[in-house]
């Protein structure tokens, strides 16, 4: 892909085990995305189907709550380059604590590295290394206050403009 670039990033949706149902706001929110990125706990194949038929482009992993229907389908890293920005989805990273040079170490050719698991929302930048964004969770925030995903743009070989958008429960 080349030019501007629209990012969608979620994780850890659990549906429908914790998560009943993905919110309005967020099918909105692939509507409008030239790429959606899902870092895993997707828990439904249901989902991914539904997702894979509406996304215009849809990059995911599975979780550790990912059973054997999704794991066949999808990768526990995927990799691809958008308009010159490399990209790596990871669903876990480990402890907060020395996350950024883990990740720099395991992903030194990756320019944005998105990961979930905690349900924690992050950006950070490793030294020498990647961006790290986790999205945190828009259907099962757990101790956080709100529900959330991220959006980000690529232009110029660049990420620009991260957001994270917070849905109240």
């Amino acid at each position: 892909m080349t030019g501007e670039i629209r990012l969608l990033l979620m994780s850890d949706t659990h549906v429908p085990a914790r998560g009943r149902r993905v919110p309005e706001a967020l099918w909105r929110a692939v509507d409008e995305a030239d790429v959606v990125v899902h870092a895993g706990d997707w828990v439904g194949v249901e989902l991914l189907d539904e997702l894979a038929a509406r996304a215009r482009r849809l990059v995911g992993v599975y979780g550790n709550n990912d059973g054997p229907a999704l794991r066949a389908r999808l990768p526990e890293v995927a990799r691809e380059t958008l308009a010159g920005v490399r990209l790596a989805v990871v669903h876990e990273t480990g402890a907060a604590a020395g996350r950024e040079r883990r990740c720099a170490a395991r992903y030194p050719d990756t320019d944005v590295l998105v990961f979930g698991h905690s349900h924690i929302p992050w950006d950070s930048v490793a030294p020498g290394g990647p961006r790290l964004l986790n999205p945190g969770s828009p259907t099962d925030r757990r101790r956080q206050p709100t529900h959330t995903w991220m959006t980000a743009r690529i232009a110029g070989a660049s990420l620009e403009d991260v957001r994270l958008h917070h849905l109240e429960s």
